[in-house]
């Protein structure tokens, strides 16, 4: 019985993985179909709807899939509907013939909504896109009249594996038919195998049968044995004629016993005398012990109290000692307190200096970064006029080497506004301390749009894990990572995918574990940086490559640095030239 139970077991756990299979089949071939349909005004729908009519268990696996799957760049929604009037709002909508819903109705009622129809087990050219069973797999037809006339695009990917004609869809029916009858002979030959089983199982019972027979023989053979001990029972009696015998030597040894017992008596009583005599020198001696006892005790009194009076001559020196301390400690504090207020006041007063110095610094660096900004750019801006001017009207009366020098001075002009720009940027960072609370799951994903156009020219691929929100200035920690991540996908050799993984994980600080601190990383796989330049990359317009190589005014890293000491953290890199590199800042919770 246990076998054949096990063989069902096998066969329908099969059965059930293979239905499993097919349903995700099932979910797999209604995405693909929504991918490779084109919709008209698909960019203005913020998600791409599909709809389930019935009470189809498909749903479910289609939830599952939206999870994990995108169509057209935008995240999915499922949504079932019950009655074909409610139908509305959707791209798709999945119909199975099983629920025995009105093709024609359902056409009427989506016609004109731009809503593509895929059915299951329909007849052929009865839909838009209509799937069948084959086997463990499907098989599909579409009408491409029906799907042009909703104003859909169809992919030649669709049409070179689509179902072409009526008389191959009759086909499949038959080849689908032909394969259930097959599955319904197996299915006989298991109720054949069951039932042999079966049979098996009636001649193990009757082995059974057999064996309990066997039983009532051993049964049997059990009390001619018990009639056996019966026998012995008989002879044991002569035994105990042996034990008469064996009594009687033993009264004369009792004899013997007594004898020796009356010569022990005399002894006892001799000893009895003798004790009496040593109980009476016991008790003179118990006499003197009390005696002595007595004067133990006056002599113990007599310890306890000079014990005591000793106890307290040395408590009243230690008290003493103490109080002596305890003063010197007191007035020892306080002349390093009033030593140390006077300290203070020289600190504040040289830290209040500082702060006036740095606030004229400040000024001055206030007042530079206007010049900077005005007039500095002006007199650029002046010289890349006359340059264009020169270059426009007189540009063929020079030779190819002025030709080559106005471009030159041109880019030498354009380069220094660019380096002046970065100047006046970097001045400007760490002013504000304005914090707020910065999602930097968002301020990456606004990263990945804007840098939409380089990352479909490299094929980069920017990876993170769920980054934390910190305290911070939202547009510094922006340029922050705008930096690094633009740093990852332009310093790397040609022929090489840009791959940069962003991860933030939260630590304790070694000298205070009450506080906490987020540390974020950068992860690329570009060029890398040598040991000898790791102490300077942080310096402004610092460069490791001529521009010719990679463009950039070598001021980007600069500004990192500065931004995040602005928030009380540090930043630093471990690289291998030729593998990567890996940035590395902290942000204080």
């Amino acid at each position: 019985m246990l076998s054949a139970l096990f063989s069902l077991g096998n066969v329908w756990s099969q059965d059930t993985s293979s239905e499993e299979v097919k349903r995700v089949q099932r979910a797999i071939f209604i995405y693909n179909f929504a991918q490779q349909v084109g919709w008209p005004n698909i960019d203005q729908a913020s998600t791409f709807k599909i709809g389930v009519l019935g009470p189809d268990r498909t749903i479910i696996d289609l939830k599952s899939m939206a999870q994990k799957r995108n169509i057209s760049g935008k995240p999915v929604e499922i949504i079932r509907f019950q009655f074909v009037k409610n139908i509305k709002d959707i791209h798709l909508l999945y119909v199975n013939n099983k629920y025995n819903y009105d093709i024609n109705y359902i056409l009427n009622k989506i016609s004109e909504k731009n809503i593509l129809l895929v059915t299951e087990d329909y007849n052929f050219n009865a839909s838009m896109v209509n799937m069948v069973n084959v086997g463990n797999s499907f098989e599909y037809e579409i009408n491409e009249d029906r799907i042009k006339s909703e104003g859909f695009v169809i992919a030649p990917s669709l049409k070179q594996y689509a179902i072409t004609s009526a008389q191959k869809w009759i086909d499949l029916f038959k080849s689908t038919e032909d394969s259930l009858e097959k599955a319904l002979d197996e299915n006989e030959e298991q109720k054949a195998a069951i039932k042999d089983r079966e049979e098996r199982i009636k001649q193990q019972e009757e082995r059974i049968l057999n064996q309990e027979k066997a039983i009532d023989t051993i049964k049997e053979s059990i009390s001619e044995r018990n009639k056996w001990i019966e026998e012995l029972s008989s002879e044991s009696k002569i035994q105990e004629k042996k034990y008469e015998e064996k009594l009687l030597i033993e009264k004369e040894l009792e004899k013997n016993i007594q004898e020796q017992l009356t010569f022990i008596k005399i002894q006892e009583e001799k000893i009895k005398v003798s004790s009496e005599e040593i109980k009476k020198q016991q008790e003179f001696l118990d006499q003197q012990n009390d005696q002595i006892r007595q004067q133990e005790t006056i002599l113990g009194q007599q310890r306890s109290e000079i014990e005591d009076q000793k106890t307290i001559n040395w408590s009243l020196i230690a008290l003493i000692v103490l109080v002596l301390t305890v003063g010197f400690f007191i007035y020892r504090n306080y002349l390093n307190k009033k030593r140390l207020n006077s300290e203070l006041k020289e600190k504040n007063k040289e830290i209040y200096d500082q702060s006036l110095i740095l606030e004229s610094k400040n000024k001055e660096l206030e007042q530079f970064a206007y010049i900077a900004s005005h007039d500095l750019q002006e007199p650029l801006n002046t010289i890349s006029s006359f340059i264009g001017l020169i270059a426009e009207d007189y540009g063929d009366s020079f030779d190819e080497v002025g030709k080559e020098s106005l471009k030159f001075i041109k880019d030498a002009s354009i380069r220094m506004k660019k380096l002046i720009d970065s100047l006046l940027e970097y001045s400007r960072l760490g002013r504000t301390k304005d914090f707020s609370d910065v999602n930097m799951n968002k301020i990456l994903n606004e990263l990945k749009a804007d840098f939409k156009n380089i990352l479909e020219r490299t094929k980069a691929k920017i990876q993170a894990d769920n980054l934390p929100t910190v305290k911070g200035n939202p547009i510094e920690l922006r340029l922050l990572l705008q930096n690094l991540v633009s740093n990852g996908i332009k310093f790397t050799n040609e022929n090489t995918i840009p791959e940069i993984y962003v991860d933030a994980v939260q630590k304790n600080r070694t000298d205070d574990e009450s506080k906490k601190y987020w540390e974020f990383s950068i992860k690329d796989n570009g060029i890398g940086i040598p040991e000898i330049h790791k102490n300077r990359i942080f310096d402004i317009f610092q460069r490791l490559h001529s521009r010719e190589k990679y463009q950039g005014t070598g001021i980007g890293l600069a500004h990192c640095k500065k931004i995040v000491e602005s928030h009380s953290g540090e930043i630093w890199l471990e690289s291998e030239e030729g593998k990567g590199t890996t940035f590395y800042f902290t942000i204080p919770e």
